[in-house]
């Protein structure tokens, strides 16, 4: 609101108010909105940036980009967020040589492993504060949305990395030790229990961790997602956070 030319306030309108508020959650590093923008940022550039060689450090990139936010917006508590730095230094020095060293990085199972890391401490991170938090909200539905495609990321970056060990027989059989592509692809359709059966891990350890993908998508869907839709209150914003849900200095200034 702003004084007009009489010196009394003029309201904003409605609609002005909502696009600002739209516009705060998918930019501010304390939303899970950002967060959800990174992930889809990766996923895209995951599936469709293979053949540069710069493309690994670009994935790598935006992979630290997304865990840092993750972390802020998690309100993550100062230990974790030390060891998970181990592994954001470990992947940006990853990225780094890469460019100086024209290596094709983000194929190599050493990096697969990091962004493992990476997108199991995030979700893991997320699900902690949601747990925490004290009300149902838009930020609650985001995050949970974040969480579970996370979890998507998590296992096709773990198939890339059982691909690249190259076990016998291939990941996927007949059709090779696969693509990330594939393994993103194969990762969702796993993670929903679509099952397209194009893609079928041809041995262990790739059909145990299919289960697991599958189970922890159900799982999610039926638990968290559930809960969080059946208690959201859409009047509940961000503004009543630091009084209502508990997510001030108390919880990521605490050290512990």
């Amino acid at each position: 609101m702003g004084p007009d030319h009489s010196g009394e306030q003029v309201r904003e309108p409605a609609s002005g108010r909502r696009g600002r508020r739209i516009v705060q959650a998918f930019s501010s590093p304390d939303s899970y909105g950002l967060v959800l923008l990174l992930i889809v940022v990766t996923y895209a550039l995951s599936a469709a940036l293979t053949a540069p060689s710069w493309a690994g450090s670009l994935v790598v990139g935006v992979q630290i980009a997304t865990v840092w936010v993750t972390l802020r917006a998690s309100h993550a508590r100062r230990w974790f967020r030390a060891v998970t730095n181990v592994a954001l230094a470990a992947a940006a020095l990853a990225a780094v040589a890469n460019i100086f060293l024209h290596k094709q990085i983000q194929g190599g199972a050493v990096v697969s492993w990091f962004s493992c890391l990476l997108y199991l401490i995030a979700p893991l991170s997320i699900l902690r504060h949601l747990v925490l938090r004290r009300i149902v909200d838009s930020e609650t539905v985001l995050g949970a949305i974040a969480a579970y495609l996370m979890a998507g990321m998590f296992f096709a970056f773990l198939y890339r990395s059982i691909g690249l060990a190259h076990q016998v027989p291939p990941f996927f059989g007949a059709n090779g030790a696969g693509t990330f592509p594939q393994d993103l692809f194969f990762s969702f359709t796993t993670l929903t229990t679509t099952g397209y059966g194009n893609l079928v891990p041809a041995g262990n350890p790739g059909q145990t961790f299919a289960v697991m993908e599958m189970l922890t998508g159900q799982l999610f869907l039926v638990t968290a997602v559930g809960k969080v839709v059946s208690a959201w209150r859409p009047g509940q914003g961000r503004t009543g956070l630091s009084a209502d849900s508990g997510d001030g200095p108390q919880e990521t200034d605490d050290g512990g």
